[in-house]
């Protein structure tokens, strides 16, 4: 588990669009956090950095939105489980069809989207204007460069 500090949505943006260049396929990302503490705005920074058709708004009254790559790679699949009961709504979403094939970002995961793949990277973001972001990697895909993919993450905060 790996804690960084994000001063400003623009450092959030940037976290995610460094993160979103080391993502591939099958790569499932869990958000939770405070309400307001820049879930979104790091699945934006996420999105530019897949190259997928944008704009990247907040699911949360449609549920999940697919955004198609623009440059040959993965679509991101973004879902909002703010709203969903538990893992059995999740479910009924049929994302398990397309988390092989996609990104696949679920904003307030934490507790339901975990059976989509053992291997997940979860960030908790806290704080409204001085944002705080804990990493946590599960499973083989990111325990095998977990400290790689942290150094270049915490290298693009200090640039």
């Amino acid at each position: 588990m790996t804690t960084l500090s994000l001063p400003t949505a623009e450092d959030t943006r940037r976290l995610g669009r460094a993160l979103g260049e080391e993502l591939r396929a099958g790569d499932l990302v869990l958000l939770t956090g405070d309400l307001g503490a820049g879930k979104t705005t790091l699945t934006q920074g996420l999105a530019e950095g897949l190259g997928v058709r944008g704009p990247v708004t907040s699911p949360t009254f449609v549920i999940a939105r697919v955004h198609p790559s623009l440059v040959g790679g993965p679509a991101l699949v973004h879902v909002d489980a703010y709203r969903l009961a538990g893992a059995l709504d999740l479910d009924d979403l049929d994302l398990d069809a397309s988390v092989e094939d996609a990104v696949t970002v679920v904003e307030w995961g934490h507790g339901i989207a975990e059976l989509l793949s053992p291997d997940r990277l979860e960030l908790e973001l806290t704080g409204e204007t001085e944002r705080t972001v804990r990493l946590t990697a599960h499973g083989k895909r990111w325990s095998d460069h977990a400290v790689q993919l942290l150094t270049r993450l915490s290298a693009t905060l200090e640039s």
